[in-house]
């Protein structure tokens, strides 16, 4: 099934070139490059640990460079293992590699977080004498960024204890979780977790809730086991931030995403308070597929009047660079070398895990693609998606490899603005009223999964996390944190089955990163936002919006949005981002009319 897919619509040969890393299979060079990075880690160890607090600003300077190059090389390493085992999940020498390489990186981390500790236990007076010299603006903003992790480290031996049991931590659970997804087969056909996920988008019912079964049966033959990960990794949590002292669940994920509490509370309050778009929508599309009562299968349910045809690779290709182009020439620009250079992976493959991703490697190289490209309208939207991690993730690369890491919220906004030009070009070439209702409709159901699924999933999390402190959780509890989350979002317009109540537990984004999820609500509304600022100025609005992604990380959120005019703890400025949301629904509603 999988080989005549990818035959049809022309992905069997878009596979990437991780040669870029490392040519070939590369195991002298990879080998060669894991004792070099150990050693830079030893040398700057034995040279510098417990002399932070003597050293003069240009030698504070030197030591940061040193630590970058050695992470550099470390997240080149672990990209191209990564990247290797994630399309061949069952391949005993791609997992060794990635274990390897994380073994490793605990290993390094072990020799190296002595400047971190010594870093922010400077006293704040030090620290700003030393930021104040042109020697370290670099690195300003990184080493600003550290210390806001100072009050909850711990002492420099609990830290290098928790450094060398990391790869048999939460890495190596994912690494299981991703293996299980991996190789696990669906119904009677034996197919993959996409191929199933994708029946749930069929315009025929029966289809739907055909795949809805098998996805459930395979996830509950493996109910067990998947609990178990979940349980360990919330128990993981709950440790760290229990010795830490953090005041919540989210609050490593705030500071990482450098948030104040209030901006995601604001975010997460205006959300769930506008759940009557969602009842609303589902309303009209029990009416426009002429149903008595929709069931969770039902909810990706292509509305009549939209394009059925696949898409071959070719043709969306061709969307997406146009699309860009009437942007921005230098964005498009940028986004043709994923396709021409070889740095997208698209086929449907056993094995290969299912979902989509932009990796960004490291500035020296280039970002990777992964999408599992089944040929619908939504799979077009996922590569604009990615597409547009990638070229801010390229154009980030400018700033090195510290400042080019992007808080996982405004990392978003890029994906999320791309996906947006994509369906504006392609609604303006919509012929009839229903096509363009179907598109609308479309493109509703994708934001209502970025933004208020997101949330709904963030409020799942803080229930599990919160739970979790009580005791182990069983599969049940889980299932019925699951519900209380989701069917608020539905109110009465839409029916979750007993069945559903496990669809937890394919969801990587809760043990990858606890916590993350509403960075997706808080791009799309973002990106709302700065669209209509791109209505009312043009041009202008492009430089500036190239001039946000080149920044990377190299400035807060709240610095890099200020030109914009943008106050991010205003709930105005979440509800007029909604506001637009509605106006997309009425539009949908009225078009009869």
């Amino acid at each position: 099934m999988t080989i005549e897919l990818n035959q049809q619509l022309g992905t069997t040969e878009v596979l990437w070139d991780l040669a870029a890393l490392y040519p070939g299979e590369a195991g002298p060079t990879i080998e060669c490059d894991m004792r070099h990075c150990r050693q830079m880690a030893e040398s700057l160890s034995t040279e510098t640990a417990g002399k932070i607090k003597d050293l003069d600003t240009a030698t504070i300077k030197t030591v940061v460079e040193r630590l970058e190059a050695i992470d550099t090389l470390l997240a080149r390493l672990e990209a191209f293992a990564f990247l290797r085992f994630i399309t061949q999940t069952g391949d005993a020498a791609a997992s060794a590699l990635l274990q390897q390489v994380e073994e490793l990186e605990a290993a390094v981390g072990t020799l190296t977080v002595f400047f971190r500790l010594e870093w922010n236990r400077l006293d704040a007076y030090r620290v700003e004498q030393h930021l104040q010299q042109p020697e370290l603006h670099r690195y300003a903003h990184y080493l600003r960024t550290l210390r806001q992790f100072a009050p909850y480290q711990l002492s420099s031996k609990e830290e290098e204890l928790l450094q060398e049991l990391r790869p048999v931590g939460r890495s190596a659970w994912n690494v299981l979780f991703e293996k299980l997804l991996g190789q696990l087969r669906f119904g009677a056909r034996g197919r993959t977790e996409e191929e199933v996920l994708n029946d749930l988008y069929h315009p025929d019912r029966e289809v739907r809730k055909n795949g809805a079964a098998e996805l459930t049966e395979g996830l509950r033959a493996n109910l067990h086991l998947l609990t178990h990960i979940f349980n360990t990794l919330a128990a993981e949590k709950m440790i760290d931030d229990r010795l830490r002292r953090y005041p919540s669940w989210d609050s490593a994920i705030n500071l990482a995403n450098e948030l104040e509490r209030q901006t995601v509370e604001t975010l997460v309050t205006a959300v769930t308070s506008r759940y009557d778009i969602v009842h609303r929508y589902y309303r009209l599309k029990k009416d426009l597929l002429g149903c008595e009562e929709l069931y969770d299968y039902d909810r990706y349910a292509p509305v009549p009047g939209g394009e059925e045809a696949a898409i071959p690779w070719n043709q969306c290709r061709q969307i997406v660079l146009e699309s860009f182009a009437d942007f921005s020439p230098v964005m498009a620009n940028i986004a043709k070398q994923f396709f021409t250079d070889n740095w997208i992976h698209a086929p449907v493959l056993q094995g290969k895990r299912g979902g989509a991703f932009s990796h960004p490697c490291v500035p020296e190289a280039h970002p990777y693609i992964l999408v599992n490209y089944t040929g619908n309208i939504r799979d077009v939207s996922t590569v604009a998606h990615e597409l547009g991690h990638g070229v801010h993730q390229y154009l980030a690369a400018e700033q090195g490899f510290y400042n080019s890491d992007t808080p996982l919220v405004l990392a978003e906004t890029a994906s999320v603005f791309a996906e947006l030009l994509v369906f504006k070009a392609q609604i303006r070439i919509m012929s009839t009223p229903a096509a363009r209702r179907a598109f609308i409709c479309q493109k509703l159901e994708s934001i209502f999964a970025t933004v208020f699924r997101q949330v709904a999933m963030n409020r799942f999390e803080a229930a599990m996390h919160g739970g979790r402190r009580h005791g182990e959780l069983s599969a049940e509890q889980l299932s019925t944190f699951w519900l209380e989350t989701q069917r608020p979002m539905f109110g009465d317009s839409l029916t979750l089955r007993d069945d559903y109540a496990i669809w937890w537990a394919y969801i990587s984004h809760f043990l990858g990163t606890p916590g993350y999820v509403y960075a997706y609500a808080f791009g799309e509304l973002l990106v709302l936002a700065l669209y209509g600022r791109f209505i009312e100025e043009g041009p202008n609005f492009v430089d500036q919006y190239l001039m946000l992604l080149r920044a990377g990380g190299s400035r807060s959120p709240y610095e890099l949005l200020r030109p914009f005019g943008i106050d991010l703890n205003d709930p105005a400025f979440w509800f007029g981002g909604l506001g637009v949301v509605e106006q997309m629904l009425m539009e949908a509603e009225q078009a009869d009319k």
